[in-house]
């Protein structure tokens, strides 16, 4: 899990507690809420993940919050840990399907 990655190696590259990082997880799925309720969920008595979005719940905060992607500018990778494999796109294009509701 993503979480427990930033929680630890994450944590320590950049010198921040790990109770002072708040983790949220945007998601298809709903059974992820349950799953981070999880008792194996936790990592040096923190919770890998803090908070669980899911994709339809994301894109009604950005409809309600006014963002319209066709007028945000270009931007550079963020390029945190220092690699991607990519395997994101693969995500993201299964994810968008719930974006439909712009």
């Amino acid at each position: 899990m993503l979480g427990a990655l930033i929680k630890s190696y994450y944590a320590d590259k950049i010198v921040i507690v790990s109770k002072d990082i708040f983790v949220v997880s945007v998601m298809p799925c709903t059974a992820k809420k349950f799953e981070i309720t999880r008792s194996e969920m936790v990592n040096n008595d923190y919770p890998n993940m803090d908070a669980v979005l899911t994709t339809r719940e994301l894109a009604r905060m950005i409809k309600d919050a006014g963002i319209e992607f066709t007028e945000l500018g270009d931007s550079s990778f963020d390029n945190q840990l220092g690699l991607s494999t990519g395997a994101v796109d693969i995500f993201a294009a299964t994810a968008l399907k719930d974006l439909a509701i712009f």
